[in-house]
């Protein structure tokens, strides 16, 4: 029996980080791959991302998870905002070239990151300059995720516009403060 690569994906990311789910966060989650880039791609490789924004602490947790890219990776950051949902590519919203403690030069790998957004060293000072302050960019940010206008991607040497990616969507299953089982 199969047992479906979100449900495995899942399961591997809780047993290594634990609960994801903080008093007053909102959880989105993606599911990265080739063909959601822009333009789409035949890359095999898989990602899965977490992001938990805790708008009372002012504060974003990135955990990424990922195997199968076809060369070193480049950079990893989330990118914000796209003009429609769900559709088309935009500027680096964090920092850059990865979060903090990403591994870079590597095919596969995890990582584990936390943002404080009221901190300029959390954006892409580019973004920062684009939205006119740290407050206006943290706006920005938050806004563009939650109207699913934000994407999480990682690039490669062999794709250097980005291997995979995923748009970040509300996560159900650890919605509303419930603790991951």
């Amino acid at each position: 029996m199969m047992i479906p690569l979100r449900t495995t994906a899942i399961a591997a990311l809780l047993a290594l980080w634990g609960s994801t789910a903080q008093g007053a966060s909102v959880i989105y989650f993606g599911l990265m791959n080739g063909p959601a880039e822009s333009p789409p791609n035949s890359s095999t490789a898989t990602g899965l991302a977490f992001v938990t924004l805790d708008v009372t602490a002012q504060t974003m947790r990135v955990q990424v998870t990922f195997s199968g890219l076809s060369s070193n990776d480049t950079a990893a950051h989330i990118h914000c905002c796209t003009t429609s949902p769900g559709t088309s590519t935009a500027g680096v919203a964090t920092p850059v070239p990865a979060f903090t403690g990403f591994p870079l030069g590597v095919l596969a790998g995890t990582s584990d990151s936390l943002l404080d957004l009221t901190q300029a060293s959390s954006y892409n000072p580019a973004f920062v300059t684009a939205n006119t302050t740290v407050a206006a960019a943290e706006a920005a940010l938050i806004s563009g995720i939650a109207g699913d206008r934000a994407y999480l991607n990682i690039h490669t040497v062999n794709y250097a516009g980005g291997e995979i990616r995923s748009f970040l969507i509300p996560d159900k299953i650890f919605a509303n403060g419930v603790d991951a089982p």
